[in-house]
This record gives structure tokens, sequence and C-alpha cells, in this order.
């Protein structure tokens, strides 16, 4: 990443108008590190504003501003990642390819698995800076049932509502 930041110097004759310093641009590349949080401080030692009476320069602090993720949303070192399945890849389980940080992964839905319910996948969160050790990604379940007035799909529905064992409202 790049900053550009304001530095002042030593003045060399009349372009300081008397300060004994004056305003440059300089471009700093600056490495951010995997597992950055939000509000975070790096410090860059000696690049910030020039000392007075030719004393050392100071340094330059970068408050970072993390984006928001499309699909994955952090609690901390962890990562929670929404999955949409069918009603049959939740009833009978299924194996699917989950998106990572680090690149796809293969994860298995038990069969029986409810809307809502979390998996996890240890290790595969963002690295904390201090014990480099990476937290989990949970995949929250989210059965989609589909849209469609079709009446095998409705006849199907309403055979599945025989099969509920408790009132679902109760349970």
């Amino acid at each position: 990443h790049r900053v550009d930041r304001r530095q002042r110097q030593m003045c060399i004759r009349d372009r300081c108008q008397g300060t004994g310093r004056m305003a440059v641009s300089e471009t700093i590349d600056v490495s951010i590190p995997a597992g950055v949080r939000d509000g975070s401080r790096i410090r860059l030692a000696g690049k910030g504003e020039a000392g007075r009476n030719g004393g050392p320069p100071g340094d330059l602090y970068i408050v970072t501003k993390v984006k928001p993720h499309p699909h994955f949303h952090r609690e901390g070192d962890s990562l929670v990642f929404e999955l949409p399945v069918t009603v049959s890849e939740a009833m009978n389980g299924a194996e699917i390819t989950i998106p990572t940080p680090t690149g796809p992964v293969q994860m298995k839905i038990p069969s029986g698995t409810k809307s809502g319910q979390r998996l996890r996948l240890k290790g595969k969160g963002v690295p904390n800076l201090k014990t480099k050790e990476r937290g989990d990604l949970y995949v929250v379940i989210r059965v989609q049932v589909p849209v469609t007035d079709h009446p095998e799909a409705l006849e199907a529905a309403r055979i599945l509502d025989r099969f509920y064992k408790t009132d679902v409202r109760l349970s």
C-alpha cells in the first residue's frame, strides 16, 4: 500500500519563510499485515515531521480502515460466512465447496442440518497479529425454500409436513 504524507524538512535559503522548515510531499510504501483490525495504528519510525532545530524526525502513524468483505464478516479473529443450501442438501447432507481467505475447501454438511446452524472450519479465519495463529471460519447454514407455485413442489411440501415430530413453533 502507498501512503502520501507531508513532511517538513530543513529549509534552504529563503524558501522556508523564516521557519527553518518547509513542506515537501513523499510517497511511502507501507506493508499492511494480514489480520489487521479496523482502527489499528501502524507506526513508521522516523517518517513523521522533521524535528525542531535540526532534531530527528518524528514518527508517522497510519490508522487503518478495513473495508467490509462481500461474503465474510469478522468476529475477533474468526470469520462468519452464510451458506445458502437447498432443502434436500440440509435433509440428506452434502459436500459443498466453501470459499476461505486461503482458497476453497470441501465441507461436509451433515444430514438433518437446520437453518441457522453454525458449522466450524478450524484455523480458516484471520491470523492473529501477536500469536500468528488463525481464528476459525464459522459457516452459518441458510436453508433456501424454492419460490414456486408448481403443483408438484407444493404437494412435496405437504408430504414433508407429515414428518415433523412436534409443532415447529413450540420447539
